[in-house]
């Protein structure tokens, strides 16, 4: 048995009955070589959207009663979350194989595994509570525009895709963006605590970003990686959940918070990643996912009234041509993910 979290691009994630086919295959374009164009750009629309999703949970949070503490309702996002991704794995006895496959796998997959969960448990208690320190925009700026430096390193440290120039020129241009953004995002000052955990965050973020990229471009389902390690996650928050004050959910504000967080800014957000990750690199998936503090901030400024200077406004733009011209790159020059093996 292969180990599934070998780097993209080793032997054993090729078939020989591939290769030989390929070789015997004219140069010319035909339909299957433009599907297979076609999926990179497909794979970055799905990262997008669901970094759109994301970009939301910030602004549904702040909505929580006022006895919601942070702790309480990253808890309580994952627990609904998390099962309902479990359950989604482990629906069908197709799923319930694949789980099982994946489980049953080597010592180094099993570490990926736990550690990814412990790593989405540890981003659910540093985001909400760098959000609740320091204001929406610049807590959801500082986690997502820190964690492609984080995702880029350990990508490369582990074995990873080579990180190639369009990245790092769009990777640069969009983190720029994002720290203008931060520089005039809003009037008052930032919480230097805040701050700190919202980079926490970020490299959280970073690590179950390269330990799913790992799973899913061996050949696993996204349903199976994503339902396992949130599920994972939903366990390791339990105790933390059964310890906070959790009164508010059961109020009907508390509840659509709730179900908000669990199932549209979770579930939604993260099978959307998931999917793209099949054809795009952790890397790029996470400099894509700088969408989110777009969406975080001009939720910030339209709904919760935060106040974005014009220097602010710059870096909101920066960040999209950023995002744009490394979404298009991909379009245009091919595949840039890991090879996809046969489905798990």
């Amino acid at each position: 048995m292969r180990d599934l979290t070998e780097p993209p691009g080793s032997p054993g994630l090729r078939s020989p009955a591939g290769s030989a086919l390929s070789r015997a295959q004219p140069s010319s374009p035909g339909p299957e070589r433009e599907a297979a164009s076609a999926r990179p750009a497909g794979g970055a629309i799905a990262v997008l959207a669901g970094a759109a999703a994301w970009g939301s949970t910030g602004t549904a949070a702040h909505f929580a009663p006022r006895g919601a503490s942070s702790v309480s309702v990253g808890s309580a996002r994952i627990a609904l979350g998390g099962l309902v991704l479990l359950a989604i794995a482990v629906w069908t006895a197709e799923g319930r194989r694949a789980v099982a496959r994946l489980l049953a796998g080597s010592r180094r997959v099993r570490a990926s595994l736990a550690v990814a969960a412990a790593a989405v448990s540890g981003y659910q208690l540093c985001f909400f509570t760098a959000v609740r320190m320091t204001g929406v925009a610049i807590g959801t700026v500082v986690a997502i525009g820190s964690a492609p430096v984080f995702t880029g390193l350990l990508s490369k440290l582990t074995g990873g895709p080579r990180l190639d120039r369009r990245w790092m020129l769009a990777t640069a241009a969009a983190v720029a963006g994002c720290t203008v953004l931060v520089g005039g995002g809003r009037s008052a000052g930032a919480s230097p605590g805040g701050v700190l955990l919202a980079l926490a965050a970020g490299f959280c973020y970073a690590i179950y970003a390269v330990a799913a990229a790992r799973l899913i471009s061996a050949g696993n389902q996204e349903s199976t990686v994503m339902g396992l390690l949130f599920g994972g996650a939903a366990v390791l928050l339990a105790p933390v959940l059964a310890t906070s004050s959790t009164g508010w959910l059961l109020t009907g504000r508390g509840l659509a918070v709730t179900v908000y967080l669990g199932l549209v800014t979770t579930v939604l957000g993260y099978l959307l990643y998931g999917r793209g990750l099949r054809t795009v690199s952790a890397p790029v998936a996470v400099t894509l996912g700088l969408a989110e503090p777009v969406v975080a901030a001009m939720l910030g400024l339209i709904v919760l009234g935060e106040r974005l200077t014009p220097t602010a406004l710059i870096g909101l733009i920066l960040v999209g041509f950023a995002l744009a011209a490394l979404a298009l790159g991909r379009r245009r020059g091919g595949p840039a993910g890991p090879p996809v093996g046969p489905p798990g």
